[in-house]
């Protein structure tokens, strides 16, 4: 069989490149500065290693797959980078729930006064629950958005209907 028409860095068998958190159809890729640092900074971490593997050993099956994956996810974070709107705090009506606001929520099930929670509204690839940063899409911070220290919202919250008192908003 002749070679000409087989492509020689292609990998065997299918790449599977992991997608980004999705957007919702139409939405747009709100971000923090932060946000946006940390999108570049993956992408210079990115570029790096596409150069490193580059360099490598060029029969390697691993090499050409790793290296497919690595161009894949620099196409997508290319496109998310791109349509990237920053949001700054000191645009945002420091009275009122927005994108990028520190929110701190008091909870209540029933007659049950529960947990004070703070947490960050974020854009969807800044989102990271163990740092209490969640998407601008995600219902609880679709569900604050527009209210104002002391009122309240309700939310499904593990099966169960909370409701959630703003007590304090915050810009960085």
């Amino acid at each position: 069989m002749s070679r000409a028409f087989v492509k020689e860095d292609a990998p065997d068998g299918v790449v599977y490149i992991p997608p980004r958190a999705p957007l919702p159809v139409g939405a747009v890729n709100f971000v923090t500065p932060r946000g946006l640092s940390l999108l570049e900074s993956e992408m210079i971490e990115l570029e790096v290693e596409r150069e490193r593997l580059k360099k490598g050993d060029k029969e390697s099956a691993d090499r050409n797959r790793d290296l497919t994956v690595i161009r894949g996810r620099i196409k997508d974070l290319h496109s998310r980078i791109l349509g990237a709107k920053v949001v700054r705090a000191e645009d945002q009506p420091p009275e009122e729930v927005r994108f990028g606001a520190t929110i701190t929520v008091k909870t209540q099930k029933g007659n049950k006064v529960g947990l004070l929670r703070t947490f960050s509204i974020v854009g969807v690839d800044e989102s990271d629950l163990a740092t209490m940063r969640v998407a601008y899409v995600a219902p609880i911070a679709r569900s604050l958005i527009g209210l104002r220290v002391g009122e309240m919202t309700t939310q499904m919250m593990g099966g169960v209907e909370e409701t959630l008192q703003v007590t304090a908003i915050a810009y960085e």
